[in-house]
């Protein structure tokens, strides 16, 4: 199932690859379900990132985040699936992802997540270290 979530994602190119700069998304209507009572949870997801060759196609991301609200899946859980997918279809520099879910029993819960691509210079000086600990 997973994979077919990510299939709605969609991308053009980024017109203007050889510049770093920042694109922030909010996603105010955010939904899914609480796979412990079967109540609906709402948040607020912020993306912020970097573009690299790629970046995300609107319509597509609201489709794709559209396809939670029947889903049964923990905060951490799905903050993070989002983020995966996000990197998996947009191949950006660098992402973030804030959940900031609404209050639930007079408590609420942000999560943050993040990524980076590592340059080609940073994966060799790993892949050499991982060879000679």
């Amino acid at each position: 199932m997973a994979d077919a979530f990510r299939d709605m994602l969609e991308t053009f190119d980024n017109p203007f690859p050889g510049r770093d700069y920042s694109i922030e998304i909010r996603c105010p209507e955010f939904t899914s379900v609480c796979p412990k009572t079967g109540q609906p949870d709402f948040g607020v997801l912020t993306f912020t990132y970097i573009p690299d060759s790629k970046c995300v196609e609107l319509k597509s991301l609201k489709l794709y985040l559209q396809q939670y609200r029947n889903e049964g899946i923990f905060y951490e859980h799905v903050t993070n699936r989002i983020l995966d997918d996000f990197v998996a279809v947009a191949e950006p520099r660098q992402v973030e992802l804030l959940g900031e879910f609404s209050a639930r029993g007079g408590i609420t819960s942000n999560v943050l997540v993040r990524y980076e691509k590592q340059s080609s210079e940073e994966l060799g000086q790993s892949q050499s270290s991982a060879r000679n600990p």
